[in-house]
């Protein structure tokens, strides 16, 4: 049993991307609140790195996201002018393929339905105003001003430290060993320090958040996956302000990609790089050469001038759901603890709005923002 120094109204487990934010949200609501975090803050043990990660308006994954990606757009912003740090940067995003691809068709489809301002290029017209890229001759683009990236370990820091100035407590370098529910419906959490209880319990572990909750088993996979960044002949034409971010679908799979920033070189990777399936406490955290040829090919084809000298080469790890889309629900057995999983490699850039829902759910148990199509429920259907 804690002491009652080790009581909160809210408890997270794991303080990257979401729990960050979820931590700042609840904390400046004036939630006593407990973030705990295994490795450092920011760390790049999980899915929370990487210097630079896409946000963009145009969506293909499914227009419902759009919504939540605006707001996600409005509290980037609001941190950057709260903390003075620059984590959002606007670059402009290409989503490109053939005509009758998912990238192309549905973040065209995701423009027009929520009136986003975009064009639409032809591949020539994508070379000439962005000399950069070399696209197949038959793939069209969609071109959204207003996408860019987002600094991840900036906006852990800044998220981190909104959550302090606020009161909100945060303990990294601490193992959670796992978590019971209390006989007055609220939860205890054991770590290799200590116990602490909560009336509520936030589970944003990434990919270990399957470990936590037995719900989540086979529903919040982690995968292995692999980025590469690739200093460029020319490297003004891979400056952010004449490269847009890209997601790109070819025969060879679909790729993403950004500008040079913070490293000498592009950065790219491959959805589901080599579909390795991984537990994250043991797998191969170390590039290996055919996880650069893969990558090399790619740009090879389809960004020569990109494909220089290798800068640097990094893995993380998706945690992807059966449909590819977020899970944010309660727990079926456990209405006191919050899940936000299965982000499912394109979940990062919602991160300051994911924060502002799991929050909702674990102090009303709702929230405004649609996400009936992230519930746990639709898996047993």
């Amino acid at each position: 049993m804690g002491t009652p120094d080790d009581q909160y109204d809210v408890i997270v487990i794991g303080v990257g991307g979401m729990g960050s934010a979820t931590t700042a949200h609840l904390a400046r609501r004036g939630l006593d609140v407990l973030g705990l975090e295994r490795y450092d803050i920011p760390h790049t043990s999980g899915s929370s790195h990487g210097i630079t990660r896409i946000i963009r308006r145009a969506y293909y994954e499914h227009p419902s996201y759009i919504p939540l990606v605006e707001r996600a757009y409005e509290l980037w912003d609001d941190l950057a002018e709260r903390t003075g740090r620059d984590v959002i940067h606007r670059t402009g995003s290409i989503d490109a393929g053939a005509e009758d691809d998912i990238v192309f068709g549905g973040s065209l489809e995701s423009c027009e339905r929520y009136d986003i301002p975009h064009e639409v290029l032809t591949s020539r017209e994508v070379t000439e105003r962005f000399p950069g890229y070399q696209l197949p001759e038959d793939h069209l683009a969609v071109y959204q001003p207003d996408g860019g990236f987002v600094v991840p370990e900036q906006a852990i820091v800044a998220h981190v430290e909104q959550a302090q100035a606020a009161g909100g407590e945060i303990r990294a370098r601490e193992r959670v060993d796992g978590w019971t529910d209390t006989a007055d419906g609220g939860v205890r959490v054991e770590t290799d320090r200590g116990t602490y209880e909560a009336a509520k319990l936030v589970l944003a572990a990434g990919a270990w958040n399957a470990k936590f909750a037995d719900a989540l088993e086979g529903l919040a996979v982690p995968e292995r996956q692999v980025l590469a960044w690739f200093q460029p002949e020319t490297p003004s034409r891979f400056e952010p302000d004449q490269f847009p971010v890209w997601n790109l679908s070819v025969p060879e799979g679909r790729f993403y990609g950004l500008p040079i920033y913070d490293v000498p070189g592009m950065k790219l990777g491959r959805y589901h790089h080599r579909d390795e399936r991984v537990d994250p406490d043991d797998y191969e955290t170390d590039p290996q050469p055919e996880d650069e040829r893969i990558l090399r090919e790619f740009a090879e084809n389809y960004f020569p001038e990109g494909a220089g000298p290798t800068m640097r080469l990094a893995t993380c790890m998706f945690t992807n759901s059966p449909d590819e889309h977020f899970i944010l629900d309660t727990l079926p057995d456990y209405p006191q603890v919050v899940v936000g999983a299965g982000f499912s490699g394109h979940g990062f850039k919602f991160a300051s709005a994911i924060g502002e829902v799991l929050a909702d759910l674990a102090t009303e148990r709702e929230t405004e923002h649609s996400i009936e199509m992230f519930s746990l429920e639709r898996f047993d259907e």
